[in-house]
């Protein structure tokens, strides 16, 4: 994968032919927070059932985890746009190192408010290592090709997400039905996830990085227009909070539905959740390819679309048949988050890092809608409550298909 010169700078004397190393380190992270995120959901489930708590208060787990990207992209955007990109990398695998560490005091409490708390720290550092790694790695490389270079990227992100339910179930459903079954496995697996990201941060502070230069993005007028003018970067920031609304709450009560449609244990559920996790991945691999020939926009308004459809069957509460709907559903959420980041930052230039990070601080949408979606499955059941992401998957749609190239509407007036 040949570099774009007219981006990359040396990096500490070294000459930016560490593009290729640099991409692979900044790969491995987004396998972290994939994991931390595999994670969540069977938290979810488990402390539903270990310490009592509703539906609704476990979409809590959720609101801390992604409002901390809400609270912490910006001021990332910002140290990053002083430090660097690799600077704020370091802070990010610290803070989610930290955010690890803190399981070890929460599972010996048993309080859910500790847990909250911890996660909110590691997904602050998630929110640095996003904020970061997505515009980096479409620098990595040339512009033409920045959509299918994030999505592969992401492929080992989705990866993640199918292992963490795997070790979710193995871990966290062992040892009974009592108030500590399961915590010292939840204390291992985070305590085992710290250990793996300090050596990753050592390793990353070892590693010269190419430098970028933004500003060589795009022609000097576009880099001046300010972000609010730039109507395919403002939509899609708004398609990015109800794409990642839709995929929370798809997967964070996905235990939930299956054990009230088909009748399995929470165990079983837990393992079966990998399911949709492994077709994420198939879906990110698939979609990379298909990019070749067919165009990211296009793509991405097809695959929301079939959501659309496939949601509204989830909500019919069909038995196996709405969960297969269910489990497709992620295959064709795949391609979104990265697609809608890679447009909506594309000739930002200068604004790509405060860009970038608006579209992570989006991502807030997963903190507030699954608390909604849990209250209305409280109050209506687990499947109707689904029909949320049937109407955000739907705003993905309008955007693939028409907002992505509003500037260009315009333009051609």
């Amino acid at each position: 994968m040949a570099a774009n010169p007219s981006v990359l700078a040396p990096a500490n004397g070294h000459a930016a032919d560490n593009t290729r190393l640099a991409l692979t380190l900044v790969t491995s992270l987004f396998f972290l927070w994939g994991l931390s995120y595999g994670l969540l959901d069977v938290l979810n489930k488990h402390f539903q059932e270990s310490l009592h708590v509703t539906r609704a208060n476990s979409g809590l787990l959720q609101a801390a985890y992604f409002g901390a990207y809400f609270l912490m992209a910006l001021p990332a955007a910002l140290l990053m746009n002083r430090k660097g990109y690799k600077f704020g990398i370091l802070v990010g695998l610290g803070l989610f190192a930290a955010g690890a560490l803190l399981f070890i005091p929460a599972t010996t409490t048993l309080s859910f408010a500790f847990f909250l708390f911890a996660l909110f720290v590691i997904a602050s550092g998630a929110a640095f290592l996003e904020t970061a790694a997505n515009p980096y790695v479409t620098f990595l490389g040339a512009p033409q090709t920045a959509e299918r270079r994030l999505n592969f990227a992401q492929s080992f992100n989705g990866l993640a997400s199918f292992l963490g339910p795997l070790i979710g179930g193995a871990f966290f459903f062992s040892g009974g039905a009592t108030a500590q079954a399961g915590f010292s496995g939840v204390q291992t697996v985070y305590v085992v996830i710290a250990g793996i990201v300090i050596a990753l941060a050592l390793l990353i502070a070892r590693t010269p990085m190419p430098y970028i230069h933004e500003e060589a993005d795009v022609p000097a007028d576009v880099n001046l227009k300010p972000l609010s003018a730039q109507r395919h970067f403002v939509w899609a920031v708004v398609a990015q909070f109800f794409y990642v609304a839709a995929q929370v709450g798809v997967n964070a009560y996905f235990i939930n539905f299956v054990t009230e449609q088909v009748g399995v244990n929470s165990q079983t559920g837990a393992f079966l959740l990998s399911m949709p996790m492994l077709c994420f991945v198939l879906g990110r691999f698939t979609g990379t390819a298909l990019m070749g020939r067919v165009a990211p926009s296009t793509l991405l308004a097809s695959y929301a679309l079939i959501n659309v459809v496939l949601a509204l069957l989830v909500a019919a509460g069909l038995g196996w048949t709405s969960v297969i709907a269910l489990i497709a559903v992620s295959f064709f959420m795949s391609i979104q988050f990265p697609t809608i980041f890679a447009l909506g930052v594309k000739h930002l230039g200068a604004h790509t890092k405060r860009g970038g990070a608006l579209i992570v601080m989006a991502i807030v949408g997963g903190a507030i809608v699954p608390y909604f979606m849990g209250a209305l499955a409280d109050a209506r059941g687990t499947a109707f409550a689904y029909l949320i992401p049937a109407a955000c998957f739907a705003v993905v749609a309008w955007y693939g298909r028409f907002g992505c190239h509003a500037d260009e509407a315009r333009s051609s007036r």
